[in-house]
Protein backbone atom coordinates (compact mmCIF):
# COMPACT_ATOMS: atom_id res chain seq x y z
CA UNK A 1 0.00 0.00 0.00
CA UNK A 2 0.85 3.58 -0.99
CA UNK A 3 0.73 4.72 2.78
CA UNK A 4 1.62 2.96 5.41
CA UNK A 5 -0.04 3.32 9.10
CA UNK A 6 2.39 3.73 12.10
CA UNK A 7 2.15 1.11 14.66
CA UNK A 8 2.86 1.04 17.95
CA UNK A 9 3.51 -2.06 19.70
CA UNK A 10 3.38 -2.32 23.72
CA UNK A 11 4.94 -5.23 25.46
CA UNK A 12 6.94 -5.96 28.39
CA UNK A 13 8.77 -8.89 26.81
CA UNK A 14 11.26 -7.71 24.32
CA UNK A 15 11.24 -11.11 22.62
CA UNK A 16 7.43 -10.58 21.84
CA UNK A 17 8.64 -7.21 20.63
CA UNK A 18 10.99 -8.57 18.20
CA UNK A 19 8.31 -10.72 16.59
CA UNK A 20 5.95 -8.41 15.87
CA UNK A 21 8.09 -6.26 14.84
CA UNK A 22 10.08 -8.75 12.21
CA UNK A 23 6.10 -9.65 11.22
CA UNK A 24 4.53 -6.07 10.46
CA UNK A 25 7.66 -4.65 9.90
CA UNK A 26 6.99 -5.03 5.67
CA UNK A 27 3.52 -3.45 5.62
CA UNK A 28 3.58 -1.24 8.67
CA UNK A 29 5.88 1.72 10.22
CA UNK A 30 6.18 -0.14 13.34
CA UNK A 31 7.68 1.42 16.61
CA UNK A 32 8.05 -0.28 20.31
CA UNK A 33 7.57 0.22 23.60
CA UNK A 34 7.95 -2.33 26.84
CA UNK A 35 6.19 0.13 28.99
CA UNK A 36 3.04 2.00 29.71
CA UNK A 37 4.98 5.14 30.40
CA UNK A 38 7.57 4.73 27.47
CA UNK A 39 4.36 4.20 24.93
CA UNK A 40 2.41 7.35 26.21
CA UNK A 41 6.12 9.35 25.55
CA UNK A 42 6.24 7.54 22.32
CA UNK A 43 2.58 9.05 21.66
CA UNK A 44 3.57 12.69 22.74
CA UNK A 45 6.50 12.59 20.41
CA UNK A 46 4.50 11.07 16.78
CA UNK A 47 1.57 10.39 15.22
CA UNK A 48 0.60 6.50 15.63
CA UNK A 49 -2.27 5.33 13.93
CA UNK A 50 -2.43 1.99 15.68
CA UNK A 51 -1.59 1.34 19.05
CA UNK A 52 -1.18 -2.92 20.02
CA UNK A 53 -0.87 -3.35 23.44
CA UNK A 54 -0.54 -5.83 26.08
CA UNK A 55 -2.49 -5.93 29.12
CA UNK A 56 0.07 -6.84 31.56
CA UNK A 57 2.68 -4.27 31.38
CA UNK A 58 4.94 -4.80 34.72
CA UNK A 59 7.89 -1.91 34.55
CA UNK A 60 9.12 -3.49 38.01
CA UNK A 61 7.32 -1.10 40.19
CA UNK A 62 4.67 -1.61 42.74
CA UNK A 63 1.61 0.37 40.58
CA UNK A 64 2.48 -0.65 37.30
CA UNK A 65 -0.09 0.54 34.62
CA UNK A 66 -1.97 -2.14 32.54
CA UNK A 67 -2.58 -2.23 28.61
CA UNK A 68 -6.31 -1.28 29.93
CA UNK A 69 -5.18 1.88 31.82
CA UNK A 70 -3.20 2.82 28.85
CA UNK A 71 -5.60 2.99 26.53
CA UNK A 72 -7.90 4.69 28.39
CA UNK A 73 -5.26 7.20 28.52
CA UNK A 74 -4.62 7.44 24.57
CA UNK A 75 -8.56 7.56 24.27
CA UNK A 76 -8.47 10.58 26.31
CA UNK A 77 -5.28 11.99 24.46
CA UNK A 78 -5.24 11.08 20.54
CA UNK A 79 -8.92 9.67 20.20
CA UNK A 80 -8.05 8.91 16.66
CA UNK A 81 -5.89 6.25 17.39
CA UNK A 82 -7.18 2.34 16.98
CA UNK A 83 -7.12 0.85 19.99
CA UNK A 84 -6.12 -2.71 20.05
CA UNK A 85 -5.55 -4.66 23.40
CA UNK A 86 -3.93 -8.10 23.78
CA UNK A 87 -3.85 -10.88 26.47
CA UNK A 88 -2.67 -14.36 27.59
CA UNK A 89 -5.03 -14.74 30.42
CA UNK A 90 -8.45 -13.41 28.79
CA UNK A 91 -11.00 -12.97 31.51
CA UNK A 92 -14.34 -11.65 31.32
CA UNK A 93 -13.91 -8.97 33.74
CA UNK A 94 -10.69 -7.69 31.01
CA UNK A 95 -13.71 -7.75 28.47
CA UNK A 96 -15.30 -5.48 30.24
CA UNK A 97 -12.70 -3.15 31.50
CA UNK A 98 -11.13 -3.02 28.12
CA UNK A 99 -14.55 -1.92 26.60
CA UNK A 100 -16.11 0.11 28.78
CA UNK A 101 -12.42 2.07 30.17
CA UNK A 102 -10.09 1.63 26.68
CA UNK A 103 -13.16 1.73 24.13
CA UNK A 104 -10.96 -0.97 22.22
CA UNK A 105 -11.89 -1.66 19.08
CA UNK A 106 -10.29 -5.41 18.90
CA UNK A 107 -9.97 -7.80 21.97
CA UNK A 108 -7.28 -9.80 20.71
CA UNK A 109 -5.60 -13.60 22.90
CA UNK A 110 -2.50 -14.88 23.19
CA UNK A 111 -0.70 -16.71 21.53
CA UNK A 112 -1.56 -14.44 18.99
CA UNK A 113 -1.98 -16.08 15.13
CA UNK A 114 0.60 -14.50 13.02
CA UNK A 115 -1.30 -14.45 9.63
CA UNK A 116 -4.63 -13.72 11.86
CA UNK A 117 -2.77 -10.86 13.33
CA UNK A 118 -1.43 -9.75 10.32
CA UNK A 119 -4.93 -9.32 8.45
CA UNK A 120 -6.46 -7.75 11.38
CA UNK A 121 -4.27 -4.92 11.41
CA UNK A 122 -4.08 -5.13 7.04
CA UNK A 123 -7.97 -4.41 7.74
CA UNK A 124 -7.68 -1.97 10.73
CA UNK A 125 -5.12 0.06 8.56
CA UNK A 126 -7.96 0.21 5.40
CA UNK A 127 -9.75 1.26 7.80
CA UNK A 128 -8.07 4.09 8.54
CA UNK A 129 -7.18 4.83 4.85
CA UNK A 130 -10.56 4.86 4.25
CA UNK A 131 -11.70 7.18 6.45
CA UNK A 132 -8.54 9.78 5.91
CA UNK A 133 -9.25 9.68 2.85
CA UNK A 134 -12.82 10.66 3.01
CA UNK A 135 -11.90 12.98 5.49
CA UNK A 136 -9.55 14.30 3.44
CA UNK A 137 -12.36 14.60 0.39
CA UNK A 138 -14.62 16.44 3.11
CA UNK A 139 -11.84 19.22 3.83
CA UNK A 140 -11.20 19.59 0.34
CA UNK A 141 -14.93 19.72 -0.36
CA UNK A 142 -15.25 22.24 2.41
CA UNK A 143 -12.54 24.15 1.18
CA UNK A 144 -13.60 24.09 -2.77
CA UNK A 145 -17.17 25.51 -1.00
CA UNK A 146 -15.50 28.30 0.79
CA UNK A 147 -13.23 29.49 -2.02
CA UNK A 148 -16.84 29.48 -4.63
CA UNK A 149 -18.30 30.91 -1.67
CA UNK A 150 -15.24 34.05 -1.76
CA UNK A 151 -15.65 33.90 -5.44
CA UNK A 152 -19.39 34.40 -4.90
CA UNK A 153 -19.22 36.98 -2.48
CA UNK A 154 -16.11 39.14 -4.28
CA UNK A 155 -18.35 38.96 -7.93
CA UNK A 156 -21.24 39.93 -5.78
CA UNK A 157 -19.71 42.85 -4.14
CA UNK A 158 -18.07 43.86 -8.02
CA UNK A 159 -21.75 43.30 -9.60
CA UNK A 160 -22.86 45.65 -6.81
CA UNK A 161 -20.01 48.42 -7.56
CA UNK A 162 -20.55 47.96 -10.94
CA UNK A 163 -24.55 48.71 -10.63
CA UNK A 164 -23.42 51.36 -8.25
CA UNK A 165 -21.81 52.93 -11.16
CA UNK A 166 -23.61 52.69 -13.71
CA UNK A 167 -26.44 54.19 -11.31
CA UNK A 168 -24.32 57.09 -10.36
CA UNK A 169 -23.54 57.30 -14.56
CA UNK A 170 -27.30 57.21 -15.65
CA UNK A 171 -27.91 59.79 -13.12
CA UNK A 172 -25.49 61.97 -14.38
CA UNK A 173 -26.75 61.39 -18.03
CA UNK A 174 -30.30 61.68 -16.89
CA UNK A 175 -28.80 65.08 -15.48
CA UNK A 176 -26.98 66.10 -18.62
CA UNK A 177 -30.44 65.14 -20.56
CA UNK A 178 -32.09 67.60 -18.41
CA UNK A 179 -30.07 70.46 -17.88
CA UNK A 180 -29.15 72.78 -20.76
CA UNK A 181 -25.31 72.98 -20.85
CA UNK A 182 -24.50 76.76 -21.59
CA UNK A 183 -26.36 78.01 -18.38
CA UNK A 184 -27.04 75.10 -16.09
CA UNK A 185 -30.76 75.66 -15.95
CA UNK A 186 -32.65 73.22 -16.62
CA UNK A 187 -33.75 72.45 -20.82
CA UNK A 188 -37.29 72.72 -22.34
CA UNK A 189 -37.97 69.14 -21.57
CA UNK A 190 -37.00 69.32 -18.13
CA UNK A 191 -39.39 72.30 -17.64
CA UNK A 192 -41.88 70.98 -19.95
CA UNK A 193 -41.73 68.09 -17.22
CA UNK A 194 -42.03 69.76 -14.25
CA UNK A 195 -45.06 72.12 -15.64
CA UNK A 196 -46.93 68.36 -16.22
CA UNK A 197 -46.44 67.18 -12.48
CA UNK A 198 -47.27 70.68 -11.05
CA UNK A 199 -50.37 70.93 -13.37
CA UNK A 200 -50.82 66.86 -11.86
CA UNK A 201 -49.78 68.17 -8.30
CA UNK A 202 -52.64 71.13 -9.06
CA UNK A 203 -55.30 68.96 -8.98
CA UNK A 204 -54.77 67.25 -6.28
CA UNK A 205 -54.20 70.53 -4.36
CA UNK A 206 -56.16 73.44 -6.10
CA UNK A 207 -53.78 76.81 -6.66
CA UNK A 208 -53.18 79.29 -8.63
CA UNK A 209 -50.56 78.64 -11.48
CA UNK A 210 -47.93 81.32 -13.72
CA UNK A 211 -46.10 80.60 -16.59
CA UNK A 212 -43.90 82.73 -17.66
CA UNK A 213 -41.97 82.95 -20.72
CA UNK A 214 -38.82 85.50 -21.33
CA UNK A 215 -37.29 86.35 -24.68
CA UNK A 216 -34.08 88.85 -24.97
CA UNK A 217 -35.18 91.87 -27.06
CA UNK A 218 -33.05 92.15 -30.46
CA UNK A 219 -30.89 89.49 -29.79
CA UNK A 220 -29.62 88.93 -32.96
CA UNK A 221 -27.98 92.57 -32.19
CA UNK A 222 -25.88 91.04 -29.79
CA UNK A 223 -24.86 88.02 -31.68
CA UNK A 224 -23.65 90.23 -34.28
CA UNK A 225 -21.75 92.69 -32.69
CA UNK A 226 -20.23 90.44 -30.19
CA UNK A 227 -20.14 87.31 -32.49
CA UNK A 228 -21.49 84.30 -30.29
CA UNK A 229 -18.91 84.06 -27.97
CA UNK A 230 -20.31 87.33 -26.65
CA UNK A 231 -24.20 85.96 -27.09
CA UNK A 232 -23.24 83.49 -24.91
CA UNK A 233 -21.68 85.60 -22.33
CA UNK A 234 -25.08 87.29 -22.54
CA UNK A 235 -26.93 84.26 -22.00
CA UNK A 236 -25.06 83.08 -18.82
CA UNK A 237 -25.55 85.96 -17.13
CA UNK A 238 -29.12 86.80 -18.11
CA UNK A 239 -29.64 83.11 -16.31
CA UNK A 240 -28.26 84.27 -13.42
CA UNK A 241 -30.15 86.99 -13.25
CA UNK A 242 -33.65 85.16 -13.44
CA UNK A 243 -32.19 82.73 -10.74
CA UNK A 244 -31.19 85.25 -8.52
CA UNK A 245 -34.94 87.32 -8.55
CA UNK A 246 -37.50 84.47 -8.14
CA UNK A 247 -38.77 82.89 -4.96
CA UNK A 248 -37.02 79.12 -3.76
CA UNK A 249 -39.89 77.65 -5.21
CA UNK A 250 -39.98 79.20 -8.65
CA UNK A 251 -38.07 77.60 -11.48
CA UNK A 252 -36.10 78.99 -14.33
CA UNK A 253 -34.91 77.16 -17.48
CA UNK A 254 -33.65 78.06 -21.01
CA UNK A 255 -35.80 76.51 -23.38
CA UNK A 256 -33.99 77.72 -26.63
CA UNK A 257 -32.26 80.11 -28.00
CA UNK A 258 -32.43 83.23 -26.06
CA UNK A 259 -35.72 81.99 -24.82
CA UNK A 260 -36.06 81.63 -21.63
CA UNK A 261 -39.51 79.84 -19.01
CA UNK A 262 -40.34 80.39 -15.40
CA UNK A 263 -43.16 78.11 -13.72
CA UNK A 264 -44.04 79.74 -10.22
CA UNK A 265 -46.90 77.76 -8.03
CA UNK A 266 -49.32 78.52 -6.08
CA UNK A 267 -48.72 82.38 -8.29
CA UNK A 268 -52.06 84.52 -9.11
CA UNK A 269 -52.08 87.21 -11.70
CA UNK A 270 -50.83 90.20 -9.13
CA UNK A 271 -47.91 88.65 -7.87
CA UNK A 272 -46.98 86.81 -11.74
CA UNK A 273 -47.24 90.71 -12.43
CA UNK A 274 -44.77 91.91 -9.15
CA UNK A 275 -42.58 88.57 -10.34
CA UNK A 276 -42.36 89.54 -13.85
CA UNK A 277 -41.43 93.21 -13.18
CA UNK A 278 -38.93 92.44 -10.47
CA UNK A 279 -36.83 90.49 -13.51
CA UNK A 280 -37.47 93.10 -16.08
CA UNK A 281 -36.30 95.29 -13.95
CA UNK A 282 -33.38 93.65 -12.91
CA UNK A 283 -32.10 92.91 -16.21
CA UNK A 284 -32.74 96.21 -17.43
CA UNK A 285 -30.76 98.10 -14.64
CA UNK A 286 -27.22 95.30 -15.29
CA UNK A 287 -25.12 94.54 -17.69
CA UNK A 288 -22.05 92.18 -18.17
CA UNK A 289 -18.75 92.12 -20.58
CA UNK A 290 -17.11 90.62 -23.20
CA UNK A 291 -13.27 91.15 -23.91
CA UNK A 292 -13.70 94.48 -21.56
CA UNK A 293 -17.00 96.05 -23.31
CA UNK A 294 -20.04 96.18 -21.28
CA UNK A 295 -23.43 94.01 -22.89
CA UNK A 296 -26.54 95.45 -22.06
CA UNK A 297 -30.19 93.92 -22.92
CA UNK A 298 -33.74 93.52 -21.85
CA UNK A 299 -36.60 91.00 -22.42
CA UNK A 300 -40.02 90.55 -23.25
CA UNK A 301 -42.40 88.63 -20.94
CA UNK A 302 -45.74 86.91 -21.11
CA UNK A 303 -47.47 85.64 -17.96
CA UNK A 304 -50.16 83.27 -18.46
CA UNK A 305 -52.26 82.90 -15.13
CA UNK A 306 -55.11 80.01 -14.11
CA UNK A 307 -56.47 80.77 -10.86
CA UNK A 308 -57.34 78.38 -8.45
CA UNK A 309 -60.88 77.04 -10.25
CA UNK A 310 -59.29 77.41 -13.60
CA UNK A 311 -59.03 73.73 -15.46
CA UNK A 312 -55.82 74.09 -17.51
CA UNK A 313 -52.90 72.15 -19.63
CA UNK A 314 -49.47 72.58 -19.86
CA UNK A 315 -49.66 72.91 -23.60
CA UNK A 316 -52.71 75.62 -23.21
CA UNK A 317 -50.81 77.36 -20.49
CA UNK A 318 -47.35 77.75 -22.82
CA UNK A 319 -49.65 79.14 -25.61
CA UNK A 320 -50.93 81.42 -23.50
CA UNK A 321 -47.85 82.40 -22.26
CA UNK A 322 -46.67 82.21 -25.90
CA UNK A 323 -49.12 84.73 -26.84
CA UNK A 324 -48.85 87.15 -23.84
CA UNK A 325 -45.21 87.48 -25.05
CA UNK A 326 -46.40 87.97 -28.81
CA UNK A 327 -48.28 91.08 -27.22
CA UNK A 328 -45.58 92.30 -25.23
CA UNK A 329 -43.20 92.43 -28.16
CA UNK A 330 -45.80 93.96 -30.54
CA UNK A 331 -46.11 96.72 -27.66
CA UNK A 332 -42.49 97.76 -28.24
CA UNK A 333 -40.61 95.07 -25.81
CA UNK A 334 -39.04 95.46 -22.77
CA UNK A 335 -42.16 94.98 -20.52
CA UNK A 336 -44.64 91.83 -19.47
CA UNK A 337 -48.38 90.95 -20.44
CA UNK A 338 -50.45 89.09 -17.97
CA UNK A 339 -53.06 86.94 -19.79
CA UNK A 340 -55.07 84.72 -17.54
CA UNK A 341 -56.40 81.57 -18.63
CA UNK A 342 -60.49 82.85 -18.41
CA UNK A 343 -59.47 85.92 -19.41
CA UNK A 344 -60.15 87.53 -23.37
CA UNK A 345 -58.27 90.40 -23.06
CA UNK A 346 -55.23 91.61 -21.18
CA UNK A 347 -55.42 93.48 -17.80
CA UNK A 348 -55.29 97.38 -17.76
CA UNK A 349 -52.05 96.47 -15.44
CA UNK A 350 -50.40 93.89 -17.65
CA UNK A 351 -48.01 96.32 -19.55
CA UNK A 352 -45.01 97.40 -17.49
CA UNK A 353 -44.46 100.41 -15.38
CA UNK A 354 -41.81 102.28 -17.76
CA UNK A 355 -44.27 102.05 -21.28
CA UNK A 356 -47.37 103.44 -18.59
CA UNK A 357 -44.84 106.28 -17.61
CA UNK A 358 -44.03 107.47 -21.02
CA UNK A 359 -40.48 105.75 -20.73
CA UNK A 360 -39.41 104.89 -24.25
CA UNK A 361 -40.09 100.90 -24.25
CA UNK A 362 -37.11 100.07 -27.16
CA UNK A 363 -33.80 98.45 -25.94
CA UNK A 364 -31.28 100.76 -24.66
CA UNK A 365 -28.80 101.30 -27.27
CA UNK A 366 -25.93 99.26 -27.61
CA UNK A 367 -22.33 100.31 -26.49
Amino acid sequence: MGFQCAVLAVDDEPAVLAVLKALLDKDFQVVTAHSAAQAREILKQRAIDIVLSDQFLPDGTPHAETGVQLLEWVRQHRPATVRILMTAQASLQDAIDSINRGQVHRFLVKPLNGAALLDTLRDTAKAIILERSHEDLLARLRQLNQELEERVQQRTRELEELNRQLTHKNSILERMALTDPLTGLPNRRAMERLVRTEIQRRARHPAPLSLIIVDVDHFKQINTRFLLPGGDQALIWLAQVLAQNVRSIDTVGRIGGEEFMILAPDTPGDGASVLAERLRSAVSAGSTHYQGKEIRLTISLGIAVADTASPVTAEGLRELASAALAEAKASGRNCCVVRSVLATEPLASEISVEQREGHPTNEPPLP
